[in-house]
């Protein structure tokens, strides 16, 4: 498996919060160091947006670049617009840096709507988008897919997300049954599915066919527990370490990786650990992180083994 990280696991986020994230030469170094063989591009002007300047860092740390995550109000329609331009701005950079192989992961403006951001983790019914926020939603994604596959090329995935529309099992499967499965894929997030409510591995096999990215999040469950009884909202919970590193979590990584090779993934896993700004050690998580990523995949690979020896024996 190909396995990368993102800016917002060094707490580079979209939100406007306080604190401070590290640049991007710190970001890169440290990826490259540990030994992650991709990144995602982070906010629009955190890294170089000039595509040869772009291009020479990557390569100097044997990077790939595999996406950019486009926010959009969609249930607005009047960010339909702008929101196509955004997304246009984005596909062109990562199309004159890598070709057509990365993803636009788009996804809700997330943390803008009070009711959304305050119940992230306990979503009810009566939170989410009325039959007619749903129809302009859906017309959005469509129509933002469609631009940045005509002028790019590049293919457009939904990033289901905690803190905006589209967070539980139920909005998912809405928008993947409501969508063109040609034309918009699923970003899976098993931490941001799994602290909404649902069982990644369920719905891995539920949605396999539309998940086209894959983000690998853990989520702690005694800390999301504790977010729903003290009634935390979606930024309290982050800053609370709801989002752990891989292992500490009830997301089963080894049973969704077996799942992914049984239907043979062949892109990339995106490890994320969101953080606030300037919270954490972000160099040391995401080193562990690698290590127990590698270590489940060496674990399975000898289990393989073993069981092939008894078998012919």
């Amino acid at each position: 498996m190909k396995i990368a990280n993102a800016p917002c696991s060094w707490g580079v986020l979209e939100f406007e919060l306080d604190g401070k994230a590290p640049d991007y030469i710190q970001v890169l170094d440290e990826m490259h160091a540990i030994g992650y063989t991709g990144t995602e591009l982070g906010d629009w002007g955190f890294m170089p947006t000039d595509p040869e300047q772009l291009r020479a860092e990557l390569a100097s740390r044997e990077l790939t670049l595999l996406g950019a995550f486009v926010a959009v109000a969609l249930a607005d329609a009047e960010t339909h617009a702008p929101g196509e331009a955004s997304a246009l701005q984005h596909a062109r950079l990562l199309a004159d840096v890598a070709g057509d192989t990365p993803f636009i992961v788009l996804s809700d403006d997330n943390a803008t709507t009070e009711h959304r951001t305050q119940y992230a983790g306990r979503i009810r019914p009566e939170h989410g988008l009325t039959p007619e926020q749903w129809d302009i939603f859906v017309q959005g994604v469509h129509r933002i897919a469609k631009a940045v596959r005509e002028e790019t090329g590049l293919r457009t995935v939904f990033h289901h997300h905690c803190a905006g529309y589209i967070e539980t099992a139920a909005e998912i499967d809405t928008l993947m049954q409501r969508t063109d499965p040609d034309l918009i894929g699923l970003c899976f997030d098993t931490g941001h599915y799994r602290f909404g409510g649902g069982d990644p591995l369920e719905a891995f096999t539920r949605h396999a066919d539309r998940i086209w990215h894959v983000h690998f999040k853990d989520c702690h469950p005694d800390i999301a527990a504790r977010s729903r009884r003290d009634e935390w909202d979606y930024f309290t919970s982050v800053g609370n370490g709801v989002f752990c590193e891989l292992g500490n979590g009830d997301v089963d990584f080894p049973a969704f990786l077996a799942e992914l090779r049984n239907r043979n993934y062949d892109g990339w896993i995106v490890v994320e650990q969101d953080v606030l700004p300037g919270m954490g050690s972000p160099y040391e998580s995401a080193e562990r992180n690698l290590q127990y990523l590698n270590s489940i995949q060496d674990l399975r690979s000898t289990l393989f083994c073993t069981t092939m020896h008894v078998a012919s024996g």
